[in-house]
């Protein structure tokens, strides 16, 4: 499919997906992938799942997806570990559960953090940690020693173009190890070199945390060798709201959806 939008990090927010989702379809593009956290932290986890499950061709797993089926949510916060707490008791089925919900949880259980398509690789964290490790602009700031080992070693794992999300912070890392933010591109795109590598981190759909509040995805066109950064205003007023009604939820998140 030679336009494709990669979707991450929804996290429970049914309205940015929502938005998202109609966006990918104004944008005619040919298919929609997703690569993890489909829930924590949010309020709609059940119905995400749904339409990731409907909407994406294939979905990878996230660390907060990983935790559901954890007895004791390992390396999260409290209110993270709270919230899957709160979901799982949602999705995991129960003794008088329908078949759809055993499907739900079974297609999640079944999740990879990883996938390769000729020389594209797609995961959640990073090439070199698919499931935890965050890439962040700081693993390649100059600070005069050259690269970073952290950096040298992810971009050994690179085919040709990665993408990752997990640190929910968009932008484009060159193989000279350059961050390039979406709003430093014309028209947001990016045209990848032939001969070099590339990683993409796509953002946040449900929770941005690069202080700009729009929901955040790309389009990796094939054919033309571009991506496309996708930036999105969504009613977070209503997304609010939906947090509000779910006093399982940490109140301190609230500002998180917004």
């Amino acid at each position: 499919m030679p336009r494709q939008a990669i979707i991450s990090d929804i996290h429970g927010n049914l309205v940015a997906l929502d938005t998202a989702l109609k966006d990918c379809a104004d944008q005619k593009v040919d298919s929609i992938v997703c690569i993890g956290d489909l829930v924590g932290y949010g309020p709609d986890p059940l119905e995400c799942v749904d339409r990731v499950r409907e909407r994406c061709a294939w979905t990878l797993c996230g660390n907060h997806d990983v935790a559901l089926f954890m007895t004791h949510p390992v390396g999260m916060n409290k209110i993270a570990r709270n919230a899957i707490i709160w979901q799982r008791s949602l999705l995991e089925p129960k003794w008088y559960s329908l078949p759809e919900a055993r499907r739900r949880w079974a297609w999640l259980k079944s999740l990879g953090p990883q996938r390769q398509e000729e020389n594209v690789l797609y995961v959640h964290a990073s090439p070199r940690d698919p499931l935890i490790e965050y890439v962040e602009e700081g693993d390649v700031a100059d600070m005069g020693f050259g690269p970073s080992q952290k950096i040298v070693e992810i971009f050994e794992k690179i085919p040709w173009l990665s993408f990752c999300g997990h640190s929910h912070k968009p932008g484009v890392i060159t193989q000279d190890y350059y961050w390039i933010k979406p709003h430093e591109l014309e028209e947001y795109r990016y045209k990848l070199p032939g001969h070099e590598k590339t990683l993409v981190n796509i953002g946040s759909v449900g929770q941005p945390r690069d202080r700009n509040p729009e929901l955040c995805y790309a389009i990796y066109d094939s054919a033309a060798k571009t991506v496309q950064f996708r930036r999105v205003p969504y009613d977070i007023k209503a997304a609010q709201a939906r947090f509000k009604n779910k006093p399982a939820l940490h109140e301190k998140m609230l500002a998180a959806f917004g």
